[in-house]
């Protein structure tokens, strides 16, 4: 068996809180008799969504012998469904919690499906065909990737831009995030992942014109490397009155990165 990242729970510093469990969309991690377990080690994929979310510190990641992350066990588990809360053994009480299992993954499938058929997409409607739309949140090898169309837009953008939907939106995948806010070195690992594991047709970066925000356009050009791949991209920068500023297309990766 080989060594690998996965995660560690250190039951001492746990109170049971639940907040790491909406972080794991693999649906991992359950709150049994009051602390956090890993209840598979096939369905951590090792990248660490939850660390942050536990104000005890008591998650990290460790690398050790693990069963390998197995993304087809994983969606056979998400499509299925379960409490992620069970009783603790302190209080006796049930905690009538739906786990994110359910929540992002028969809702991914849904939306994917309705974006196929076009259903939900009016004229003036919401464009969005997947979710969910953090990178944070977002598993690497999510079907809705897979020969996409993608757009990554700084979280900003939507508000900016009044024609985000229509002109920006329209066919594509949305990844959202903060290059500021959030951990550049988590999304740098995720990202490449995605581009790796994903055969990603194009993708779009929205960022706003404020120095911070283009850092997304560096993330994107890292990861695409980090992956191997050669991708078409397209960067859009806007104002913070929503005027495009600039609009520049390259191949990234392989021969035609220069």
């Amino acid at each position: 068996m080989a060594g690998r990242d996965i995660i560690k729970i250190n039951e001492d510093l746990c109170d049971g809180c639940g907040k790491c469990i909406p972080a794991c969309t693999e649906g991992a991690l359950k709150i049994i008799d009051g602390k956090a377990k890993l209840v598979s080690e096939t369905y951590c994929d090792g990248l660490g969504a939850c660390l942050g979310k536990c104000p005890n510190g008591a998650l990290e990641i460790e690398t050790r012998e693990a069963d390998p992350f197995d993304h087809a066990i994983v969606e056979q588990h998400i499509s299925k469904g379960s409490d992620a809360v069970l009783k603790s053994g302190e209080s006796g009480e049930a905690i009538n919690c739906r786990s994110t299992e359910n929540v992002f993954g028969s809702s991914t499938a849904v939306r994917v499906k309705e974006a196929e058929s076009g259903a939900g997409q009016e004229e003036g409607g919401s464009r969005l065909g997947n979710w969910p739309i953090q990178i944070n949140l977002v598993p690497p090898e999510s079907q809705y990737l897979e020969n996409g169309d993608v757009l990554v837009a700084a979280d900003c953008v939507p508000f900016a831009f009044p024609d985000f939907h229509e002109k920006l939106l329209k066919d594509k995948v949305l990844l959202v995030g903060c290059p500021k806010l959030d951990d550049h070195n988590y999304y740098l690992e995720k990202l490449s992942q995605m581009f790796m594991k994903n055969n990603v047709k194009t993708v779009t970066i929205a960022y706003m014109e404020v120095p911070c925000c283009f850092g997304m356009a560096h993330l994107i050009r890292e990861s695409i490397l980090n992956s191997g791949k050669r991708i078409s991209v397209k960067m859009i920068r806007l104002s913070i009155k929503g005027d495009i500023l600039m609009e520049k297309e390259e191949i990234i990766g392989g021969a035609g990165d220069g």
